[in-house]
Order: structure tokens, then C-alpha cells, then sequence
């Protein structure tokens, strides 16, 4: 029984939003503990002494209580919703505007992970979230094509823009092309800090040094933070360079920052963001209902209205705009 119980735990692949794994070793040496603990020589054949009754009984109970507290470490909190989605809505202050109120609207409760649309998608594809907010269109596009993303719904956009030390080495500041601001950057090897995390800035960086005929690599000049917005402006900040953020955080965070804003207004700098479940026809874990409520919510005229006021107060501009209805044709994405 006992290494039934461990056999059962192996391989284990989810666990609400974590995972629990045990080898196949140890589950052997779990069994071969329990088939032959206590059992004394010279005893007639069938006869086990006390003490083996004991320690059998014993592990038999172990294992009875293991299998019950997998079962309520498994057995998730029906009204949460968990959310992947971008650092942006959560270092801008976005989330914490609209999760609270969709929470006391609903009755949900959302478990928000904040991390690049990289990792999110790839948590969406494991089945670990119920719900994504994310703003790269084409792996996007990609995800809903492999089947473990449904119903991706527009939500909003902003704009990215390259922000830049007061000094402007490389000389951009005013550049209506954000290729050419890249070219000048590399030319004059003026540091420029990239976040290098897979998400949906760094693929759009990516995207523009490659529309510039360039590709650097980390080196003396060109920094890879491997981390969030924030961090990200605030190493750049540090270092007196560049980088390419969403205007959104930018604004956000300017006060701390030695950062000015450089290049701006090029449509290829459209930061289109959109939900979407995550299947679960593919993976009957997620919280369907939990998950389409808060779709459902971020496309309401209700929420719409929230994202379209948010920043106004502190920053005299909007820092989203909602799109809900609207065709990424009608946005130049």
C-alpha cells in the first residue's frame, strides 16, 4: 500500500499553480522499506512479529495521510482565478485598479503572476493559469493556433517608446524612426539595457534591431537585464543608457528615473495587448467559468472605462486606451 501511495505521487504533474514530483527511485526504496521491515528469522512462514505489524501499520498510515493531503493541496480554491500576464499592467498600477473591483463584482479571487508574455504563454501551454493578459501578437496568434489559448479577445493598447539619459550620446532625441534611433545607438556603442526575458518588450525590441539590419549580442555596450520593466529602466537609469520600455511603466516610475523619453509616436511602436483562456478542453484543471468571468470583465464597458481613466489623475494623459470591439486593423497591429 505504502508504495502504491508513492507510485501514485510520481510523476504528479499539477498542483493548483505549483508542481509536486518524486522520483522513481525513491518510491522503489520507499517499497522495499515497507515489504520487508521487522520481519524476524525463525518465525513460522505467514507470522510477522508485533513490531513489523506495527511499522507495516505504521507506513500504511503514512501513506493514507499522504495521499489525503495530495488530495487537498490538488483540490483548488473554486473561486480563484489565476491570471499570467505581463509585468507592464502590474508595475503601471493597472491590475491594482481593475482586480479589486472585478473581485467585488464577482466573488472571485484572483492569484495574479506578473512576469514576462514569454513565461506567461509558457504557463498557459503547461496548463498552470486559468487566464492570460498579454501583448505580443504574434506568439499570440501562435498560441491560439497550437490550441492551448481560446477566445483571445482585444483589450487595449499604449505605446512603447526608447527612453534615454538627459546626455543623449547617441544623439536621438527626436528621431520619428525608432530603427534609425537603434542604428545610432549601436554605432556610437552607447549602452542600451534590453530586458532579455521573452517577453513581449524584448520581442519587440528584437523585432526593430532586426528591421535595422542589426543583431547585438551582450557585450561592453548592450546589456541584458534578464528581468522586468522596472528593473529594466532602473539598471538603464543606473548606467546612463537606453532602453525600450512601455510608456505606461515608464510613467510610472519616471519620478526615481534619470530617463528621458526620446523616441516616440513611430506606429511601429503599437503595444496591443489582448486576453485569453486557456483551454480547457486540453487541460480540465483551469477554472473555465473563474477564467471567461474575468475576460468577460476586461472587455466590459465597465472595465473599459476604468483602463481609459487610469493615469489620468497623476499624469494628465491616459496610459492605456481600451479597445474592446475594435479590429487590430483599426489599431495598425
Amino acid at each position: 500500500m505504502f508504495s502504491q501511495a508513492y507510485r501514485g505521487l510520481t510523476g504528479m504533474r499539477e498542483c493548483g499553480d505549483s508542481r509536486m514530483y518524486r522520483s522513481e527511485t525513491d518510491a522503489a526504496g520507499a517499497a522495499r522499506g515497507a515489504s520487508g521491515a521487522g520481519v524476524r528469522r525463525g518465525l513460522p512462514e505467514g507470522r510477522i512479529a508485533p513490531r513489523a505489524r506495527a511499522v507495516c501499520g505504521g507506513l500504511a498510515a503514512v501513506a493514507l495521510l499522504v495521499l489525503v493531503l495530495v488530495g487537498a493541496a490538488c483540490s483548488r480554491p473554486e473561486r480563484e482565478v489565476i491570471l499570467a500576464t505581463t509585468t507592464s499592467t502590474q508595475d503601471s498600477g493597472l491590475l491594482d485598479v481593475l482586480v479589486p473591483r472585478f473581485e467585488e463584482k464577482t466573488g472571485y479571487k484572483v492569484k495574479v503572476i506578473a512576469v514576462g508574455t514569454g513565461q506567461a504563454l509558457a504557463m498557459a501551454r503547461e496548463g498552470n493559469a486559468d487566464v492570460v493578459l498579454v501583448h505580443a501578437p504574434a506568439a499570440e496568434k501562435e498560441a491560439v493556433a497550437q490550441g492551448y489559448c481560446v477566445d483571445r479577445r482585444l483589450v487595449m493598447h499604449n505605446d512603447f517608446v526608447i527612453v534615454g539619459p538627459p546626455s543623449d550620446p547617441a544623439g536621438i532625441r527626436g528621431k520619428t524612426k525608432a530603427v534609425e534611433a537603434l542604428q545610432a545607438i549601436a554605432r556610437t556603442r552607447s549602452p542600451f539595457v534590453s530586458r532579455g526575458d521573452d517577453s513581449g518588450t524584448h520581442k519587440m525590441e528584437l523585432a526593430l534591431w532586426q528591421k535595422a539590419g542589426l543583431s547585438p549580442s551582450p557585450g561592453d555596450w548592450y546589456i541584458q537585464s534578464g528581468s522586468g520593466m522596472g528593473v529594466t529602466l532602473n539598471l538603464a537609469s543606473e548606467k546612463g543608457g537606453y532602453t525600450l520600455t512601455d510608456r505606461a511603466t515608464y510613467l510610472a516610475l519616471r519620478k526615481n528615473l534619470h530617463l528621458e523619453i526620446m523616441v516616440e509616436g513611430d506606429p511601429a511602436l503599437l503595444n496591443v495587448y489582448h486576453v485569453m483562456l486557456v483551454n480547457p478542453e486540453k487541460f480540465p484543471g483551469v477554472n473555465e467559468k473563474g477564467a471567461r468571468a474575468f475576460a468577460d470583465f476586461m472587455v466590459s464597458p465597465e472595465a473599459q472605462k476604468l483602463i481609459g481613466q487610469f493615469g489620468v489623475d497623476r499624469f494628465g494623459q491616459p496610459l492605456f486606451f481600451p479597445d474592446a470591439g475594435k479590429s487590430e486593423e483599426e489599431l495598425g497591429g
